[in-house]
């Protein structure tokens, strides 16, 4: 019988492998969360060996990811990594606005537990395992103990690891299931039940944590969930009695979270098993007996048919249907490969349409073979989608900005796939950006975009010199018509776009050194013209990316509209970054290069350098031309240490060079302007988030703090 505990449940693959060699033959398994899933996967016929092999393979801070890892993601969903940082998400479903049920995805999870159970997939009951299995689940509706004994082997032990608050329930037969510590995380009473004479339990709860640890929301929330673990645990030793054996691993240092330390906790299993072999020697057997208890319990393996007969996409309308499994790489004649299916799922689940992706291996018609059912299910946040954002940076002598922002996503608003994009930004930047994109084209690798955008803020205006000159206000509006090809796989690669667009712009003078008053009026100006785009995108992470590169040219051409009259215009622009890691040291290089006929100081954001990263050291948009050239060469390490909230922590810095220049003649004679980081930053749900001394040989030292997107 194994407890639940989270990641301290590998320790029950040390004790299985202890067992084994004592001779100790078990006649039936009952689990609960994480021990149902070790328990589940040993009692269908898995080795603890092969389950130390296999669970040592798996990267699990991938695996509970609360995405799709980002390289299967389409390029417009990768974009919004750098649009906005969420703070909150919800959806908007039937009148009300839905929180989500779990913090991290189980998707992953629940594939791999299928993976590994496919040779049980025809069996209708638990007993017929090559040993009994009972998993242990609570009836979230009314608070009950359910004891699943038969169906979805798979749904079975992820029903029974449904952390409140991390992995979200699971419907198994109209009975919405959570985890199965809540009521019985030490089912004694479900194997008597069973028969058991003798019960072998192995506790590894986590222990209540003391009272440093109550000063936030999130101890205090985890404590109350350990409190309800620990009484039914005092209530299921009370059962025990001197026929029984109770093992409790020494665990006291892990937590139910430290999923990456595996190897660790396996070991510690196996060496305190290894002290109570004395104890185990009542329930050993002779060698001749264990060979055959061991030969009886060998899994009777149903293999994966040679080819399927048949591939299924469920649950969307039927023209959806066949075009997702158009997309499949999994295709009927074909035999089944498990990590290519996944592949496949994992593409699909990168579409936040859906809010479950599952398959089954079903019977075909006449019993010809069988077929690959997929499932989806409509994702419970509904058709629209929300986030909230929030950026903040300050350079703490008063220079500070400050946004909250609001995305509103509207997805499959028709059945190929039509989305409707807005956003709102409120703060030192105020604007509003709205996007209709509809895919085209049989294969969906073609689509046309409509976009409006209007934006307002206020800038501080420097001299190209250095010197603050004063204020402006810059007013700004586009529309555009594109016309795009997706690059890759569901466009995760990136894409192509041409197209026409509008701009009007309008600077305002606020507050003005004297001189600058008559140097820097008021203008206004219209714009328009052709836009070209290539853009590819496979970092493996937006922020602190370990491996992977991404690439952005841009080409505008079209004639400017002015008070003084009308002339042609160009816009030329290349951006690159490219991250390579060592373990968990990571070198990125990042350039810039652009260029743009005459435009106004400061008109536009993206010809203007200064502030973290961007020439630190320097103000936030202190060096603007019609030139524009910038190289980052950037270190950062992953650090040991955990922090709430975040997926990881890092110490780095960066050497930067560069400047903008307002004409070849400047750019010529012009100095290159330098700006050097060291950072401690952390990549959280809210995006990245950086303490940093920054320093400059023509700026100046100091510290900054950036908080969100830039």
């Amino acid at each position: 019988m194994l407890s639940g505990g989270g990641a301290r449940g590998f320790a029950h693959i040390g004790v299985l492998k202890a067992l084994e060699q004592a001779r100790v033959p078990i006649d039936m398994v009952v689990g609960t969360s994480m021990g149902a899933i070790i328990g589940g996967l040993y009692a269908s016929g898995m080795t603890p060996d092969t389950l130390e092999r296999e669970l040592l393979a798996i990267d699990w801070t991938a695996l509970f990811a609360g995405r799709s890892p980002r390289q299967t993601l389409s390029l417009r969903d990768k974009e919004q990594d750098f649009d906005l940082s969420p703070v909150l998400q919800l959806g908007f479903r039937n009148g009300n606005f839905v929180l989500p049920s779990g913090a991290v995805s189980s998707q992953s999870l629940e594939w791999m537990l299928r993976r590994y159970t496919l040779s049980s997939r025809h069996l209708s009951h638990f007993d017929a395992l090559p040993i009994r299995f009972r998993a242990v689940a609570t009836d979230m509706e009314t608070g009950q103990a359910v004891v699943i004994d038969q169906g979805d082997l798979a749904a079975a032990l992820r029903a029974s690891m449904s952390v409140p608050g991390v992995f979200a329930p699971l419907e198994i037969n109209g009975r919405i299931l959570g985890d199965g510590g809540l009521v019985d995380n030490l089912p004694v009473d479900v194997a008597r039940s069973l028969g058991a004479d003798a019960v072998i339990a192995v506790n590894i709860g986590t222990p209540l944590a003391g009272r440093d640890s109550l000063g936030s929301v999130l101890g205090v929330s985890a404590q109350m969930i350990n409190i309800l673990t620990e009484q039914n645990v005092q209530r299921s030793m009370a059962q025990l009695d001197r026929r029984d054996l109770l093992l409790a691993p020494p665990l006291v240092r892990l937590t139910a979270a430290d999923f990456e330390r595996v190897a660790e906790i396996i070991a510690l299993g196996s060496a305190y098993a290894a002290t109570v072999d004395a104890s185990l020697e009542r329930f050993s057997v002779s060698a001749a007996d264990y060979a055959s208890w061991q030969l009886q319990r060998a899994a009777l393996a149903d293999p994966t048919p040679a080819a399927l007969a048949f591939v299924e996409v469920r649950g969307v309308a039927p023209e959806r249907a066949t075009h997702l499994a158009s997309q499949l790489t999994t295709t009927a004649g074909q035999p089944l490969e498990p990590m290519t299916l996944e592949a496949d799922l994992r593409q699909l689940s990168a579409n936040r349409d859906f809010g479950r992706v599952d398959y089954r291996l079903v019977p075909g018609a006449d019993g010809a073979g069988e077929g690959l059912l997929i499932h989806l299910e409509d994702n419970p946040l509904g058709e629209h989608f929300f986030r909230v954002g929030l950026d903040l940076n300050t350079d703490l002598q008063g220079d500070a900005s400050f946004n909250i922002r609001i995305n509103h996503q509207q997805r499959a608003i028709t059945a190929s796939g039509t989305e409707w994009r807005n956003q709102v930004s409120l703060g030192s930047t105020t604007g509003l950006t709205t996007e209709l994109y509809h895919p085209v084209g049989g294969n969906r690798d073609r689509f046309v975009s409509l976009y409006l955008s209007a934006n307002q803020t206020r800038l501080e205006l420097y001299d190209p010199s250095g010197p603050a000159l004063g204020l402006i206000n810059r007013s700004a509006g586009q529309l555009g018509l594109v016309h795009g090809w997706t690059l890759g796989r569901a466009g995760q690669v990136g894409d192509v776009r041409t197209g026409v667009f509008v701009n009007r712009r309008r600077l305002e003078p606020e507050l003005l050194r004297d001189h600058a008053a008559t140097t820097y009026p008021p203008s206004l100006w219209t714009e328009g013209g052709l836009e070209a785009s290539l853009v590819t995108d496979q970092l493996d992470q937006a922020n602190f990316p370990h491996h992977g590169h991404r690439l952005k040219a841009q080409a505008k051409l079209g004639r400017r509209h002015t008070r003084s009259g009308t002339e042609s215009f160009d816009l030329l622009a290349l951006e690159g970054t490219q991250a390579h890691s060592w373990g968990a040291h990571t070198v990125n290089l990042h350039a810039r290069l652009a260029r743009v006929t005459n435009v106004p100081t400061a008109a536009i954001d993206e010809f203007a350098l200064g502030g973290f990263q961007q020439l630190s050291g320097h103000k936030l948009g202190q060096f603007s031309g019609n030139y524009i050239g910038l190289a980052r060469l950037g270190y950062y390490q992953r650090l040991e240490t955990r922090l709430a909230l975040a997926r990881a922590l890092f110490v780095g810095a960066t050497a930067e060079v560069g400047n903008a220049w307002a004409d070849i003649a400047s750019l010529k004679r012009g100095k290159i302007k330098t700006g050097y980081s060291l950072y401690v930053g952390a990549d959280t749900g809210m995006g990245p988030m950086y303490v940093s001394l920054v320093h400059a040989p023509q700026g100046r030292t100091g510290l900054y703090v950036f908080i969100g997107r830039p």
